[in-house]
């Protein structure tokens, strides 16, 4: 790789994989992990101390449900005295009284709640969690009334894509400063229940009306950040900012990742915090270096004018599509097999209309193992 290597400017730490939801989207890995292999408290805290070292600028704390953590309270606190940014993102659910003030204390700067629906029945029955939607609203409230900025992030599939108009009402009343329109991306649980969660185009092109005129509608009132599904696209996205260019992520067990999915790579093998610094495994390791930049690029990737905006697009997306993470993002139309995106799409259709499929969610759960789709 003879590109200029920067320091990363963001991380995902994920804290855990437990959590009270079982959201059949969710971009944890099929195999969770189990309380007993998540990193203690000194070694999260060595681990963020290494990462402001390094030039991370930003952390968002993950999961699972990163407020199972007890002592992230102690995580935060470590991180505000680097004078790094810290975005909580939480389900927002049986969180103790007086928790939200103390994370706030502590010098948390942001949280970021997730709504699996704008209607409290489908947000309880997409997490499969009773009473789940009244308890995010009182999140949201207690968040603001602690002095928080706050995110509404809205994961969207085919059983709330009606609800777009219903999410950007909530995130008004609710005082949020951003709302995240994020299209389910089908890696991870999503992929495993893709039959299920798979919107019509009609429906995505509906959606991306009301969102285009809402973010000029609401332009100084709402930030309103739209993300499309890939399986719709002409071009792709640029995963995590390109493959280990600006950002990375750590398991609960401390294995350090380009993205969330980069496990389902057969080829390569991630290392984890201790056995390297975080300052090696960002510069030699391997697994990095192995999409970095363009020079791993095939054609038409290595002579197209996108090459340095989309970066190759995701290599995740390459190896459950095309097989090959080498390979150009299958989204992109410039992808000799970007029609098969077509052809899943229809095989979704048709497995809709044959079956119960849109009703038979896979919910995730620790200690269960699934096929994948």
């Amino acid at each position: 790789m003879s590109e200029l290597l920067l320091p990363p400017i963001g991380m995902l730490a994920e804290l855990t994989h437990r959590c009270p939801l079982q959201c059949p989207y969710c971009s944890n890995p099929l195999e969770l992990l189990k309380a007993n292999r998540e990193l203690d408290t000194q070694t999260w805290l060595d681990l963020f101390s290494q990462a402001a070292n390094l030039g991370v600028l930003q952390v968002h704390l993950s999961g699972g449900e990163p407020t199972l953590r007890r002592d992230l309270e102690q995580l935060i606190a470590g991180l505000s005295a680097r004078g790094v940014y810290t975005n909580l993102i939480t389900a927002g659910i049986n969180i103790a009284e007086g928790r939200i003030e103390a994370f706030a204390e502590a010098g948390l700067d942001h949280l970021q709640l997730s709504f699996q629906g704008a209607r409290p029945a489908t947000t309880d029955r997409i997490g499969n969690h009773r009473g789940s939607h009244e308890k995010k609203l009182e999140t949201a409230r207690r968040a603001r009334a602690a002095g928080l900025p706050l995110t509404i992030n809205a994961p969207i599939h085919r059983h709330n894509i009606e609800e777009v108009p219903e999410f950007i009402d909530m995130a008004l009343s609710l005082g949020a400063e951003r709302l995240e329109i994020a299209n389910v991306q089908y890696a991870g649980w999503a992929l495993a229940n893709r039959n299920a969660l798979m919107p019509e185009r009609a429906a995505v092109e509906r959606q991306a009306e009301i969102v285009t005129a809402a973010q000029e509608r609401l332009a100084g009132v709402i930030n309103i950040d739209f993300v499309p599904p890939d399986y719709f696209a002409i071009y792709p996205k640029p995963c995590m900012g390109g493959w280990a260019r600006d950002a990375f992520m750590v398991a609960p067990d401390g294995t350090v990742l380009p993205c969330h999915a980069a496990q389902t790579i057969p080829s390569l093998r991630f290392e984890r915090f201790g056995e390297r610094t975080l300052a090696e495994i960002w510069t030699d390791s391997p697994a990095f270096n192995a999409f970095r930049g363009t020079e791993w690029m095939r054609e038409p990737c290595r002579s197209c004018e996108r090459r340095e905006v989309d970066w190759g697009g995701c290599r995740c997306q390459a190896m459950a599509i095309a097989g090959d993470a080498a390979a150009t993002d299958p989204a992109c139309s410039k992808s000799p097999i970007h029609a098969r995106m077509a052809t899943l799409i229809d095989e979704t259709r048709r497995a809709v209309a044959d079956t119960a499929a849109d009703e038979a969610f896979i919910y995730r759960r620790i200690g269960v193992v699934t096929e994948s789709a």
